[in-house]
């Protein structure tokens, strides 16, 4: 009723049905909530349960077949640190807002998207690690979760969503943060160039291990 008002008191303005659509925040953290736990859910099919010889097999049989599921395991906790990262990030910016409006979902609903695409991103590199193919699907994925964020936190600043009093701070803080991890993200995908994929890996999940635990060292502290 809030946003309805808020509409109707533009003087001279003729509402639209898509005036009053997407102006719910609450209605756009709910959907995001449910999609990033069922995308943190749908992480752990990628990891099936080895296929053996039954009651006919052995200890040294079945210790072979999970450290085969070594790489999967490795990227499975690698996408699940990757959406616990941007899940925070974007609850940080949702936290923010005064107000929304169509065009801001639509930013999100697009995040959310991308969102989607991990499981299967995790799949691939998991599947094929070994490849620069997967590991460029998997990078290409996240540089989509970043702009996506960085789109809707700069349309929200430009459309003034977000409440006065922190929009300065804001803006400094998650604009900073976004880059800077798709600069690291970026350059750590581009050594797959010259280097084995698990070099590209490994820095990524270092990267992400930082952010998951945001240590209080200056140097670090700054990415």
């Amino acid at each position: 009723m809030a946003s309805f008002s808020a509409v109707s008191r533009q003087p001279g303005a003729r509402r639209r049905l898509a005036d009053l659509s997407g102006t719910s925040p609450d209605r756009l953290s709910g959907i995001s909530d449910g999609i990033f736990s069922v995308g943190m859910t749908l992480l752990v099919l990628g990891l099936v349960v080895p296929t053996l010889n039954g009651l006919g097999t052995t200890e040294g049989q079945l210790w072979e077949a999970i450290r085969r599921l070594g790489p999967k395991v490795l990227v499975y906790t690698m996408s699940f640190m990757t959406l616990g990262i941007f899940w925070l990030g974007q609850g940080t910016q949702l936290g923010q807002l005064g107000r929304s409006n169509r065009h801001f979902v639509w930013i999100h609903l697009v995040f959310l998207f991308a969102v989607t695409m991990v499981p299967f991103s995790t799949l691939l590199l998991g599947s094929y690690y070994w490849l620069r193919v997967a590991l460029i699907e998997y990078w290409l994925n996240i540089v989509l979760l970043g702009a996506a964020l960085l789109a809707g936190l700069e349309y929200g600043l430009r459309a003034h969503l977000f409440r006065e009093e922190e929009t300065h701070e804001l803006a400094t803080l998650m604009r900073g943060r976004i880059l800077i991890a798709q600069s690291l993200y970026a350059v750590a995908t581009l050594l797959c160039v010259i280097l084995p994929t698990w070099v590209s890996i490994s820095l990524i999940i270092l990267i992400q291990v930082n952010y998951v635990l945001a240590p209080r060292i200056p140097i670090l502290g700054r990415f």
